[in-house]
Parts: structure tokens; sequence; C-alpha cells
């Protein structure tokens, strides 16, 4: 019999920490574009901001994914359990006391 893997979820502080710097990159990006007078430097920030933006936002999406796979886990071997205990349980057994 092969026992399923166990993914590991990922740490709140992770999570908290793509989170901040998904919103920390858009505001860099939000602002960059507010300030932009067409020039090198600005433009460069906003170059650099949307990559950033672009990372932190996969980061983010895979930490999301990852905590839902978590619970999908959580809740498919709780109802396994549940499942076999229901399946134990016969009340016609003649033998059960």
């Amino acid at each position: 019999m092969t026992t399923p893997s166990v993914q590991r979820p990922t740490t709140a502080a992770f999570f908290v920490q793509s989170a901040v710097a998904f919103g920390l990159s858009l505001a860099a990006v939000v602002i960059g574009i507010a300030k932009l007078p067409v020039g090198a430097w600005e433009r460069s920030f906003l170059a650099l901001g949307l990559v950033f933006v672009v990372s932190s936002a996969f980061t983010l999406a895979k930490c999301v994914r990852d905590r839902q796979e978590v619970e999908e886990m959580t809740s498919k071997v709780d109802r396994a359990r549940v499942d076999k205990l229901l399946t134990e349980q016969d009340p016609f057994d003649p033998h059960r006391v």
C-alpha cells in the first residue's frame, strides 16, 4: 500500500510576505505611472515595478493555491475517516454486542 505524500503548508509568515510584496509592488507601479513625465528613470522604475508585480502575483497565487490544496486534502482525509467508521458500524451484524 502506498502512502500519499503530504504537502507541508506554507507558513503564515511566507503568506503575509507574499501579500505585502504584492501590495507594495502594485503601489509602486501606480505611483510610477502617476509620476511619469516621460524620462529614462521613470520608465525604468515602471519596468522594474512591473516585473516585481508579476513575480509577486505568481507567488501570492501559489500560496493561495497551496492553502486550498491543504484544506481540500484535510477534508478528504476527514471524509474518508467518517466513511470508514460508518462502514464498520453495521447495524444488522448479529455478532455485534
